[in-house]
């Protein structure tokens, strides 16, 4: 079994990049042939950027030279972060590809402007209400009311909006994780209007309806994590749990594993 580590938006060396490169080591260490790559456009590739939307020939292609690079590896688990996650889900969406025997998806990218309303006018706007810091400023005069309430009322309306009307990649994601036969490891953050605003869409589009009981899809929290998951504590609780997802998967499979290490981090929630 071979893991194809998607990217999501551009990265620097020292980000999500260098979470890439320590979970590809953990991982290699561990038995697993792993390619991370940039597709067109993006990193060290050549050719115009792109979203996460139309790299799907990308993904592909980088199925296959890890194939020809190790032709052992028959079963691929693909791994994305944000929109590298959604991306992931696109893929199997548009290929069916056989080949794909378990997505690990972390903080999947769902936006557009009412998903992102919803999840603002929910946590953003009722946190601060419970902030000290606005009722001193309310009180004193510095907070410019009339500018405060334009801006709530816009993201309510916009929030109101049927989730139908945003249709669209979303929809595809939803059936990519309600047909998909394989196993799904869903990853979010504690901490992360990303993982927020997934979280509020499964609940209320109707084509999510269910999909995050199903079977086959285990989901992992990880309290207070960022989005990136970008302190030691919080990548190693990524890194553990991917580890023991992917013994079970390759116990799924048939497929002899190396010694993985063991998740007993209080930190992670398993759904």
């Amino acid at each position: 079994m071979g893991i194809v580590l998607v990217v999501g938006g551009p990265q620097t060396r020292v980000g999500s990049h260098r979470q890439f490169t320590l979970l590809s080591r953990a991982l290699a260490s561990a038995g697993y042939p792993v390619l991370r790559f940039d597709y067109r456009g993006m990193g060290d590739s050549t050719g115009e950027q792109r979203n996460f939307e139309t790299i799907s020939p990308d993904i592909g292609a980088a199925i296959d030279a890890l194939q020809a690079a190790c032709p052992a590896v028959g079963n691929i688990v693909l791994w994305g972060l944000c929109d590298a996650a959604a991306a992931s889900l696109l893929y199997w969406d548009e290929t069916r590809d056989k080949r794909i025997a378990g997505l690990c998806l972390l903080n999947p990218w769902v936006r557009s402007e009412a998903t992102l309303a919803k999840t603002q006018v929910k946590h953003y706007y009722g946190q601060r209400l419970l902030q000290k810091e606005f009722w001193v400023k309310l009180l004193s005069g510095r907070l410019q009311v009339g500018s405060a309430m334009t801006g709530f009322f816009g993201k309510l309306r916009q929030a109101s909006a049927k989730v139908a009307d945003s249709l669209g990649f979303q929809e595809r994601m939803a059936r990519t994780l309600r047909e998909f036969p394989g196993r799904v490891l869903l990853i979010l953050s504690g901490n992360d209007y990303t993982a927020k605003e997934f979280l509020e869409y499964a609940a209320s589009a109707a084509p999510w309806s269910g999909i995050l009981e199903r079977p086959n899809l285990e989901r992992i929290d990880i309290a207070n994590a960022d989005h990136t998951f970008s302190s030691a504590a919080w990548r190693g609780a990524v890194e553990r749990s991917c580890m023991t997802w992917l013994k079970d998967q390759s116990a799924f499979h048939g497929i002899k594993a190396s010694i993985i290490l063991p998740v007993n981090d209080p930190g992670i929630c398993r759904k």
